[in-house]
């Protein structure tokens, strides 16, 4: 259990802290994870009092009321309170008020504060100097019994290179970087975090996942939804800043990292920095070959008509910003020399899913391979993490299609998704952030020289992409796999995109059942492109 301590959120009226951080807070506590002395204080400009702002959290928290939740919030929401004040500005009122509330606090709950910045990234700095002249940052803390100071920040943390390394600086101003976790709700994910236990506690996976053994690797981010009332902040983001710098390289460095020496926040993020700075930067002429954007069109999703982008609310008319993004990257070191890795997310796309997908190269000698029949195909081996919507882990082999010839079929040696043998409810990725910023432990948060090692990787696509003009954009038909050139990316290596739900239905249809579907499916998105 965390011991005494407050929470203060600042964003508390906006759509993350009502979405995911609230109930998240309010997980915790139903799980007897946080002392019964733990506070939260929301801090916004929208005009509210305490009664109010409960009454709004708990219309977040009871989403999907269980046996108690009920009882359970009116016991809770007694230590919740709000203060309405400006982020910035010369009137720095608010900030005396939480500093006579923390200080009231003391007496019960000691000095331990988790300070929480789910606002738009440009109120980050401002923020954080404030808490700091208030003497409320995380270095006044040093030196007295049992008290902290933590800070949680939002992506995206900076725009680029230069501005995450400006914000590194702000936050060293008030804080020692163990004290900071800049968030990635994708590192708290359960399946995400099972890639330790699935790379280094099995010895059959770990003497094969090398350039040896392994052909490729693919990590998919895929949506349905559009900016979905977001235009203005993607106008300047798009989806190489919004999905790619922060999430997917995540994901990149999860699969590509080295055994670290020991189980700790430092040697765990020492590798994934190493990872990040052995990705081969992409040169100019490079980014034509290797580097695939789009924009989605009008068209159709689940049966329903949807605008395109820049036909979307607070979006310019001639709009060049990227909703989709595909990258080919190179890792230059001595496990990866030679083994690419293909990294796409892109918004209104025929399918939501998050995914990695580990391609084996194919037996080199089958006995059979030319007595005819169908024993002559030989596919490779797959391993398939299903990060969502239905986490799980397939690992797919080809075993003897039954009949009199010794032709082969693909199959599934296991398979299992958490949602279908869960015993016991699984905390939020954001609750298994949340308790560990409150218990000190940065594992999966990023590091400031991590970050930044992330944006080196993007900024060169997103500088080489800049000048664009709107024909220089492609147009991708909403509901759709996405830009043909992202196609033509993987065929040019003689490769192609997979999806998770493809080789599942093919482990349990059978290949020749299931590929005549997908050729179905095909003829179909290409009719839709044209």
């Amino acid at each position: 259990m965390v011991g005494p301590c407050t929470l203060v959120l600042f964003g508390a009226s906006g759509d993350l802290t009502k979405r995911m951080v609230m109930p998240a807070i309010f997980g915790l506590m139903r799980r007897g994870l946080l002392s019964p002395e733990c506070r939260v204080i929301g801090y916004a400009r929208s005009p509210m009092d305490d009664e109010a702002f409960r009454e709004r959290m708990r219309t977040a928290a009871l989403r999907e009321p269980g046996a108690g939740d009920e009882a359970a919030w009116t016991e809770f929401e007694e230590r919740v309170s709000y203060i309405a004040a400006e982020y910035d500005g010369e009137d720095a009122q608010g900030y005396a008020e939480l500093a006579r509330r923390l200080a009231a606090f003391d007496a019960g709950a000691g000095a331990r504060r988790l300070f929480y910045l789910a606002t738009p990234p440009s109120l980050f700095a401002p923020i954080m100097r404030h808490l700091t002249e208030a003497g409320l940052a995380g270095n006044a803390y040093q030196g007295a019994d049992g008290a902290w100071a933590r800070l949680v920040i939002e992506k995206p943390f900076g725009h680029d290179a230069g501005s995450a390394r400006e914000l590194n600086a702000e936050v060293t101003r008030g804080y020692d970087e163990d004290d900071v976790f800049r968030i990635d709700h994708f590192l708290g994910k359960e399946i995400v975090q099972n890639l330790f236990a699935l790379r280094f506690a099995n010895a059959i996976f770990e003497p094969l996942w090398d350039r040896n053994t392994i052909d490729h690797v693919q990590i998919t981010a895929s949506e349905t939804l559009g900016v979905e009332g977001r235009g203005g902040f993607y106008e300047t983001a798009g989806a190489m800043r919004d999905m790619i710098q922060n999430h997917l390289l995540q994901l990149c460095a999860l699969v590509a990292i080295e055994p670290p020496a020991e189980w700790n926040p430092r040697a765990v993020r020492d590798e994934k920095v190493k990872v990040l700075r052995a990705i081969r930067r992409m040169a100019p002429e490079a980014v034509e070959h290797e580097a695939v954007r789009g924009q989605y069109g009008a068209g159709s999703i689940a049966g329903e008509r949807v605008p395109a982008y820049r036909e979307e609310p607070k979006v310019a008319a001639d709009s060049t910003v990227e909703t989709y993004a595909a990258l080919k990257l190179h890792i230059d070191n001595a496990r990866w020399a030679g083994v690419p890795f293909y990294l796409r997310s892109g918004k209104r796309l025929a399918r939501r899913a998050t995914e990695i997908i580990v391609e084996f190269r194919p037996a080199p000698h089958t006995p059979w391979a030319h007595a005819g029949g169908d024993g002559d195909v030989v596919r490779p081996n797959l391993l398939v993490v299903d990060v969502s919507p239905d986490a799980g882990i397939i690992l797919q082999v080809e075993g003897k299609r039954p009949g009199q010839t010794m032709g082969t079929q693909t199959i599934a040696l296991d398979y299992c998704r958490v949602a279908q043998r869960r015993t016991v409810e699984s905390p939020s990725a954001y609750e298994n952030l949340l308790l560990d910023a409150l218990r000190g432990d940065p594992t999966f948060f990023a590091r400031a020289d991590e970050v930044e090692a992330a944006w080196a990787v993007v900024d060169p696509v997103i500088a080489s992409w800049a000048a664009a003009r709107p024909s220089d954009v492609p147009t991708y038909a909403a509901g759709s796999v996405g830009p043909a050139a992202a196609e033509a990316l993987l065929a040019r290596d003689g490769r192609r995109w997979y999806d998770a739900a493809e080789q599942i239905a093919c482990a349990i249809e059978g290949q020749h059942t299931h590929e005549l579907r997908r050729a179905s499916r095909r003829a179909d998105d290409d009719s839709q492109r044209s």
